[in-house]
């Protein structure tokens, strides 16, 4: 369970493809999206974009746990 991911805005016109979780090292989007969805990261969810799955972290008022600050 992560608290702080971090979208490494590596793919086309800057969407994320990979995200550095803390401690833990990068993980593919497709990955990732899998573990919000199950559970394992309970301060994300994904957004779908175009047909593409995203994570995105939930809102709470703080732009210091933002996926892309």
């Amino acid at each position: 369970m992560a608290k702080n991911i971090t979208g490494n805005q590596d793919g086309e016109n800057g969407r994320n493809d990979t995200y550095t979780i803390h401690g833990r090292g990068v993980v593919a989007r497709p990955c990732l999206v899998d573990e919000v969805q199950a559970g394992y990261h309970p301060n994300h969810h994904v957004v779908d974009v175009g047909g593409e799955q995203f994570v995105r972290a939930n809102p709470d008022g703080s732009n210091q746990n933002n996926i892309n600050k």
